[in-house]
C-alpha cells in the first residue's frame, strides 16, 4: 500500500484500522491537476495570509483561471514570474525575490502571514524558498510571518498542496504543556458556514475548546500538545497529521463528514475522545437530521440505483462513494484514488461494501477501457477528460467542483446530492 499519508500505529494509539478490502495499485500514465490550485480556496479561508506563487507565467494563468478572479478585485495571491535569466541560472533570484517580497508588504499591511509556494519550475532550479522564507521573517521580524510550501504539480494530487501548507502551519504552533485541558483540533478546509454548524454541535456537546486549521486568521494559531486530539474533516490532509502526531497530538479515528451517516459517525468519534456519550450526540443532531434527511429523499429519487465511476482526482472519492451508495442508493462500478492510506481511509474503504473495483493510483489507458466497458450512469473525473468523454456520450461531474463546494455536514447532504443529479437530470431534459 502506498505509505505516503500514513499514520504510524505507534502514535496512532488504539485508532489504527486494518483495511482487510481488496485494492488494486496501479502505476502508469496519470491526468493530474495542479498543486497550486488549492490556493484558491485556502486564500478565502485565511483573511490576514497571502499566497506568493514563485513561478512561470503558466502558473499565474492557471491561478487567475482557476479563481475567476476580476481584473479590479485585490486578491491575496499573486505570482512572481521568474524570467529565462531565473530559469538559466544567470540571475540572482533571492533578490528579486526581496525586492517583490517588500513592494508586497509595503503596498498590503494587512498581510500578516506570507507564503511562499513552490512550483515546479521552481523546484526544477532548485531555488532554496526555505531559507528564503526563514530570511525574510528575520529581516520583517513583528511585521509579518513568511512560510513556505511546495505546490508542485508533479506527481501530486491537487489537494496536496492544502495538505503540504496545513503542515508548514504546524510548525509555527506553540508547544503546549501536559496539565493543559483537553482540546479538539478539525483538520482540514471547511467552508465558513459548515465550520460554524460544527462549532454550534460541539458547543451544545459540551466538547472543547474546538480549534479549526487552517484557521481564519493566522494569528489564531492553537497549542499543540498531549491533550490535543486531531480529527480529520478532509482525507487529503495527512502529512499534516503525522506532524501533528509527532508533536504529541492524538489521532481520533472517524469517518469523513460526508452525509448525514458520516457525519453522525465523526461526531460520535469526536464525542467518545472526550468521554461524551453517543446517545447525548443523537439528542442534539435529532432536528438536523430529520431536515437532512427530507431534503435528501428528493434527490435520491434521481440517484437510485444509477451507476458511477470514480476516476483519481481528488482523493475525496472514497467517502463519496460511501454517501452515494449508502444514502443515496447509487451503484458503485470501480472507486480509483490516487492513493488510498489504510489507517486514514480504511473505514471508507470498508463500508464500500463487495462488488466494487478499488483502485489506488492511475494507468489511464486501461481506466479508460474499463470505463468504456462499463458505460456508467455518471463518472467523476478531473477537467481533462470531462469533454472527451462527454463527446462519448458519458456524463461526467467535474471532481474539482466537489472541493470547491461546501459538501460536509447534515445541512449540506442534500446540496451534495444535487450536485451528482444535475448532470444526469440536465441529460434527460436534453434527450426529451
Amino acid at each position: 500500500m502506498s505509505t505516503r499519508a500514513a499514520v504510524d500505529p505507534n502514535t496512532a494509539g488504539d485508532h489504527g484500522c486494518d483495511c482487510p478490502v481488496e485494492v488494486i495499485q496501479e502505476r502508469g500514465q496519470r491526468q493530474v491537476f495542479c498543486g497550486l490550485t488549492s490556493i484558491v480556496w485556502l486564500h478565502r479561508k485565511m483573511q490576514d495570509a497571502f499566497f506568493l506563487v514563485v513561478g512561470s507565467r503558466t502558473c499565474a494563468h492557471l491561478l487567475q483561471a482557476a479563481a475567476g478572479v476580476m481584473i479590479f478585485a485585490e486578491p491575496r495571491f499573486a505570482t512572481a514570474v521568474l524570467g529565462e535569466r531565473d530559469l538559466a541560472g544567470l540571475a540572482d533570484c533571492n533578490d528579486e525575490l526581496d525586492r517583490v517580497v517588500n513592494e508586497l508588504l509595503a503596498r498590503r499591511p494587512e498581510i500578516k502571514t506570507l507564503f511562499l509556494v513552490g512550483s515546479c519550475p521552481s523546484e526544477v532550479i532548485k531555488l532554496d524558498l526555505d531559507n528564503a522564507a526563514e530570511r525574510l521573517t528575520r529581516e520583517h521580524a513583528g511585521r509579518v510571518q513568511v512560510m513556505h510550501y511546495s505546490g508542485s504539480g508533479l506527481e501530486t494530487a491537487f489537494t496536496q498542496g492544502e495538505d503540504k501548507c496545513l503542515a508548514s502551519i504546524t510548525e509555527q504552533m506553540p508547544q503546549a504543556e501536559e496539565n493543559e485541558a483537553p482540546s479538539l483540533l478539525v483538520l482540514g478546509t471547511l467552508a465558513d458556514v459548515v465550520e460554524d454548524q460544527f462549532r454550534r454541535i460541539f458547543d451544545q456537546l459540551g466538547i472543547g475548546p474546538v480549534h479549526f486549521l487552517p484557521p481564519r486568521s493566522c494569528e489564531q494559531l492553537p497549542a499543540v500538545g498531549p491533550q490535543t486530539r486531531v480529527i480529520m474533516a478532509q482525507p487529503f490532509v495527512g502529512e499534516a497529521t503525522r506532524a501533528l502526531l509527532s508533536r504529541g497530538a492524538q489521532y481520533v479515528n472517524a469517518p469523513y463528514p460526508v452525509g448525514i451517516e458520516g457525519t453522525r459517525g465523526w461526531l460520535y468519534a469526536a464525542a467518545h475522545s472526550f468521554g461524551v456519550a453517543e446517545q447525548r450526540v443523537d439528542e442534539v443532531v435529532a432536528a438536523p437530521v430529520e431536515r437532512a434527511r427530507a431534503a435528501l429523499a428528493r434527490q435520491r429519487e434521481v440517484l437510485a440505483g444509477k451507476s458511477i465511476t470514480f476516476l483519481p482526482d481528488s482523493q475525496l472519492e472514497l467517502p463519496l462513494a460511501r454517501f452515494l451508495a449508502n444514502e443515496c442508493g447509487m451503484r458503485p462500478l470501480e472507486v480509483a484514488t490516487p492513493y488510498l492510506d489504510r489507517q486514514l481511509h480504511g473505514q471508507e474503504a470498508v463500508q464500500l461494501g463487495d462488488g466494487v473495483r478499488l483502485i489506488e493510483g492511475q494507468d489511464l489507458e486501461r481506466q479508460l477501457d474499463r470505463l468504456r466497458d462499463d458505460r456508467p450512469d455518471l463518472t467523476v473525473c478531473g477537467l481533462g477528460l470531462a469533454n472527451p468523454l462527454e463527446a462519448e456520450g458519458l456524463r461526467t461531474k467535474w471532481s474539482i467542483e466537489l472541493v470547491f463546494s461546501p459538501i460536509q455536514g447534515f445541512d449540506q447532504a442534500a446540496d451534495l446530492a444535487e450536485l451528482f443529479a444535475r448532470p444526469l437530470v440536465r441529460h434527460e431534459s436534453l434527450r426529451v
